[in-house]
């Protein structure tokens, strides 16, 4: 059975862009038979509210969109998330980083061997972690790419792939070979949420059985370091399937940062949900 998601962030109030992402993966959920699933992403204590998840489900309902099961909320389980990165830590995967954001763009400009280097810090030598760790410092949890490789088969490493039925950026499609180390040595867990974005969403989709994972094409490059923790946890891997993403009159895709219009907004305007449905391509729900 086809399973797909859509799960925002209540980081502010959805836009059209967020329409269409929604309306995409359910439009493929209810046309397979399949089940629609909703998660709110709320793990970043100082960005998510209450408020925004209340709109999140009123605007989905204005859509006329429907989901299966409870809606998932990751605040709600920080504990799986934790037992994700003690098994990973207990097998040597991680390590420490104490390096703020600001320490990581310096060091990509001194770095000699390009920004590669610099996103793969490695970890602090033992008598500069324990200092920290005794000043009581914040760090993150990052994973370690040469542990990760050294930790699979020659054979495994060099055969990730992940099998994308939609587009990438670049038209990208079928099976794409995976480049973990386009990423470097990504953050998995932060002190102040507990969890980063890339071990809650692979952790989420195995336990919910998503098989296809419905998304805009910015996120086409997550996939890459997604799928190397799913090898590494031993979770299935789902199909993706990326779509175009939507942009505005002055050409710029919509995004919550640039205070695109709203749903809400649209709605205040008299725009009804069945002509913002047809305007996004899809004539009809239910």
């Amino acid at each position: 059975m086809l399973v797909t998601r859509f799960a925002p962030s209540p980081t502010g109030r959805l836009h059209k862009g967020h329409a269409f992402s929604a309306l995409t993966a359910w439009t493929a959920a209810r046309d397979a038979g399949g089940r629609f699933l909703l998660r709110i992403e709320d793990i970043d204590p100082t960005r998510c509210r209450p408020e925004y998840e209340t709109a999140i489900l009123e605007d989905l309902a204005w859509l006329g969109l429907d989901w299966d099961g409870p809606v998932r909320r990751q605040s709600d389980h920080r504990a799986d998330y934790a037992a994700v990165l003690a098994n990973l830590d207990e097998r040597g995967l991680l390590y420490r980083c104490f390096r703020t954001r600001k320490d990581i763009l310096n060091a990509i400009g001194d770095a000699p061997h390009g920004p590669m280097e610099a996103a793969r810090p490695g970890p602090h030598p033992a008598d500069d972690e324990a200092r920290r760790l005794d000043q009581g410092q914040a760090f993150a949890w990052r994973l370690s790419l040469n542990r990760a490789r050294a930790a699979l088969s020659e054979a495994t490493w060099n055969g990730l792939a992940f099998d994308e039925e939609g587009r990438g950026p670049e038209g990208q499609h079928g099976v794409v070979p995976v480049r973990p180390e386009a990423a470097g040595d990504v953050v998995l867990a932060r002190k102040d949420a507990g969890v980063a974005y890339h071990l809650a969403v692979t952790h989420d989709d195995a336990l919910q059985g998503v098989t296809h994972v419905v998304r805009g094409q910015d996120l086409f490059e997550a996939t890459h370091v997604q799928r190397l923790i799913q090898t590494l946890m031993g979770w299935p891997a789902p199909i993706y399937r990326h779509h175009r993403l939507l942009t505005g009159p002055d050409g710029r895709r919509y995004a919550k940062r640039d205070r695109s219009v709203t749903l809400a907004e649209l709605r205040a305007q008299g725009v009804t949900a069945q002509a913002l449905r047809a305007e996004l391509g899809f004539s009809s729900v239910g």
